[in-house]
Formats: structure tokens, sequence, C-alpha cells
């Protein structure tokens, strides 16, 4: 049975989310820990010194934690329907990185909306919650878009470096049964060679682990067209390790992954040493 953490804000439920959890628990039960929380603290955004009259504050502090509570009950009612084990952290405050640090340090996988996480608050993403969350984050990451549907097609973004396959081993022990759908390792770099680093070794380990693959080389640079070569791929699933640990360095170059995740395009794992 494996720990999984659904996380999201406010009233931000993320159906799409949850109905990946659901096709999970379909193959093996399942044990979902909620947590659920307000993005903002209040407290440090308004200083009572500088605003005599908090009380407008105070009371849209308290409607964020009737948002919170309402997407607690909906968690509720969805695992009792679809017959999941399930329990909802019991710490009910702002958003705190390192609660979640903790919390996937004892978990085996996250799962969070890849449209939805702390939408209120900043528009377009990955947004600065969503960037700490995947950057501290110490189990793989999950991150599905709003109408998910069931994955026809893995692709693996694969460098050749110990991020990547690390990533990929991950997935292969999260989700065996999905280790049989047609699978797609892809090494992109703007050259005219065909090489791939260590290319034997890795069909040598893909091969025992998915049962129809391919290996290409793109010759593009990955970082600005790897998306939109994404683009006439329906219901597939990407798996990286390739997520800037840098918020500085995600905010002057957008990597790939953030193209992907801004563009809504496909479900994203992300898993990385820690």
């Amino acid at each position: 049975m494996k720990k999984i953490l659904f996380v999201c804000d406010g009233d931000n439920f993320s159906l799409g989310a949850f109905d990946f959890i659901k096709g999970l628990q379909e193959a093996e039960p399942l044990s979902v820990t909620g947590v659920f929380f307000t993005p903002i603290d209040f407290e440090q955004l308004v200083s009572v010194s500088y605003m005599p009259n908090a009380g407008p504050y105070v009371k849209l502090k308290e409607e964020e934690k009737k948002l919170v509570r309402k997407s607690e009950q909906r968690f509720i009612q969805l695992c009792e329907a679809a017959g999941i084990k399930y329990h909802i952290h019991d710490q009910h405050e702002e958003w705190s990185s390192d609660l979640l640090v903790k919390e996937t340090r004892f978990a085996d996988l996250m799962v969070i909306s890849e449209e939805l996480f702390c939408s209120n608050i900043f528009a377009g993403q990955p947004n600065v919650f969503m960037k700490e969350t995947l950057h501290r984050s110490e189990c793989p990451v999950m991150m599905v878009p709003e109408g998910f549907r069931p994955f026809q097609r893995i692709v693996v973004a694969y460098d050749g470096k110990k991020e990547s396959m690390y990533a990929l081993k991950q997935f292969c022990y999260l989700f065996p049964q999905l280790t049989e759908l047609p699978t797609e390792f892809v090494y992109a770099k703007d050259d005219s060679s065909n090489e791939v680093p260590d290319l034997e070794l890795l069909k040598e380990y893909s091969r025992l682990h998915f049962g129809s693959l391919n290996i290409a080389k793109l010759h593009f640079d990955g970082g600005k067209y790897f998306a939109s070569w994404m683009e006439d791929k329906k219901d597939i699933v990407v798996v990286t390790g390739s997520f800037s640990r840098s918020v500085v360095s995600t905010a002057m170059h957008r990597s790939f992954v953030d193209q992907i995740i801004y563009e809504h395009a496909a479900p994203v794992f992300v898993a990385h040493h820690v």
C-alpha cells in the first residue's frame, strides 16, 4: 500500500488530480493524506501598526479557512465514495513549505493540480508556490491538469544524467501497471549527431521494464522546442528529473518543464535527488 499526498489550497480542489488518484486505487489499495492550506500568511502581509483597522483582513483570513474546510469535506466525500482509505492533516494553517517537506519525506508520491495550485494568488503556472513545492519535495510529484484522462503513452525526457534515470526508476517503482503502455525515450540536443548518451545501457535497462518502447534523438534545443514537439501527442504523461533547483534560474530561463506546465499540455511526473 502506497502513501499518497493530495495537496490543494483554499477551494482550488482539483478533480483532475483526484481522478488520477482514483485510477491508482483501481490497481492497488492506497492511503491518501489530504493536505489543505490557505496560501497567504495575512499576518506577514499586513502589519497592524500600519493598518489600525485590521478587521477586513481578519475577515478575509476567516473566509479562506472556510474554503479550506469546504475542500476537506469534498475530499472526504469523494474518498468514501471511491472506497479510498484517507486521512486529513490536522494543521489548518497558512502555506508552509516546511510542513510539505516533512510530509513528503514520509510519502511515496505527492499529487497536485497543474492548473489550480495557488492560482488565486499568481496568474500562470508554475507560480512561486508550485516552484518551491517542486524544489523542496522529498518524494516524486505528479502534476495533473484538469480534465484528466487516463494515460495512453509515456514520454521520458532523457538526457543521460542521473536525474533523468532516477525519475525513470521512481516512475517504474510507483506505477508498474503503466509500464506496458507504449513508451518513447527522447533525447533533445541541437546538433547533427544521432548519438544518445549511454544508449546501450539505456536499452538494456528499459527493455527489462517496458513492454513497448522507442528511443529517439531530437535535433533541437529541448528547452525551447520540446513543448511544441509534444503538441500533437494526446493522453501522454511526461517523466522527467529536470526541474531547476534554483528559483532564480527558473525566473531567468523557462525550462521545457515550465512550458509544459504553463500550457497544461500533459501531466508531468517529476522526481529528483534531495
